[in-house]
């Protein structure tokens, strides 16, 4: 992979892409600091889109890992990882944010947001989303369960250039953020500015998985 061929996903922006059933994308957390929103999309049909609350079912997990399988609300595989050089350490179940977010962490003027970066990133290539959703694959953030059930909210733990690759399991579009949020602490440096990230289409050269099967209770 040459230089030439990395996709810069500028801080507080959002880029898409259409991936074709076999091909990845490598997401590289180029500063090693920042939270990148994913979401991705059944080429052919938009109201089929990557489903957070159905992915939680079908590997029976609060967040992937290496080797699992995502999927769309209609509960067919569209994604899988198959390598992460990261810690590992990405959340399912935060909201990504948008506009009435930052209202409420009272922003007057209006603040870049990870839904309307997504909504904008698909529009450069043509395409509208018809059910947008706030639910993302937030890759790289650090999300904490702890013990009472409640969450804690930490900085990224990723280091410069680790990455994640993210295999189509059919033709799609795929959005990714380069999370704006500058408010609450989640990007990992003392500052917590927003950082660009990376991204580069993969035709082979990435592991070969099989994927997740959806979880069945045992008889």
């Amino acid at each position: 992979m040459s230089s030439s061929d990395l996709i810069t996903i500028p801080a507080r922006h959002g880029k898409a892409l259409v991936l074709r059933a076999g091909q990845a994308v490598k997401l590289i957390n180029t500063h090693g600091t920042q939270v990148v929103d994913f979401w991705a999309w059944k080429l052919d049909a938009l109201d089929e889109f990557m489903s957070m609350e159905a992915t939680r079912v079908w590997n029976q997990r609060l967040n992937p890992r290496v080797g699992d399988t995502l999927v769309t609300n209609y509960r067919n595989p569209i994604i899988t990882i198959v390598e992460d050089t990261s810690p590992g350490v990405h959340d399912s179940f935060m909201a990504a944010c948008d506009r009435q977010r930052y209202e409420r962490l009272n922003v007057a003027e209006y603040h870049r947001n990870c839904f309307d970066n997504m909504i904008e990133a698909v529009r450069e290539l043509g395409y509208e989303i018809p059910h947008p959703t706030l639910a993302s694959l937030n890759v790289f953030m650090n999300i904490a369960v702890l013990p009472d059930g409640a969450l804690d909210t930490l900085p990224t733990v990723t280091s410069p250039g680790e990455y994640i690759i993210f295999r189509a399991d059919m033709d799609c579009i795929v959005a990714f953020s380069a999370c704006p949020q500058d408010i609450v602490k989640i990007q990992g440096q003392d500052d917590n500015t927003p950082k660009n990230a990376h991204c580069c289409v993969m035709h082979s050269g990435f592991p070969d998985l099989e994927g997740t099967k959806p979880w069945v209770p045992a008889t």
